[in-house]
């Protein structure tokens, strides 16, 4: 008896990004952001803007500099706007809105990082209770405590 197949193939792309970033990890930075910008010459500025958005979340985690990494994860934020409002989108904003808020931490720029910590915590709702969601209202959790009462 053949098995039957399901019907929604894994997404090659997320794929290949989920196997850079478990090298990203690993501990190889550096080659995870050459393959990751490697994945981005590859999908283009017409690819997917889900893949788009993902790979741009991930190469700000690879770089070294505040300013770079605050560039892709404004770039991940765009990527997401241009997705449309699907499920899986509206998902990623409240990681999206955190990690700009601490790229905003970094740089001195309390104010833009309450901003996004707002938007963060106000997008939170559509987590759900699992594991990414739990981690995701803890790091805002840390976040407020880290800018202080008030936020």
């Amino acid at each position: 008896m053949v098995e039957r197949q399901e019907r929604t193939a894994p997404d090659a792309v997320l794929t290949r990004i989920g196997q850079v970033v478990m090298l990203h990890h690993a501990g190889d930075r550096e080659e995870a952001r050459r393959r990751l910008l490697e994945l981005w010459t590859e999908l283009g500025e017409h690819g997917d803007p889900l893949h788009r958005c993902t790979l741009a979340h991930y190469l700000a985690d690879t770089q070294d500099d505040p300013t770079d990494e605050l560039a892709w994860d404004l770039r991940a934020l765009t990527e997401a706007e241009g997705a449309g409002g699907g499920v899986a989108v509206r998902a990623l904003y409240p990681s999206l809105h955190l990690n700009l808020a601490a790229d905003y931490v970094k740089l001195d720029r309390e104010e833009a990082a309450r901003v996004h910590l707002r938007r963060a915590r106000g997008a939170a709702g559509v987590l759900r209770d699992d594991s990414y969601g739990d981690g995701v209202r803890a790091e805002i959790l840390r976040m407020e405590g880290w800018l202080g009462e008030g936020v």
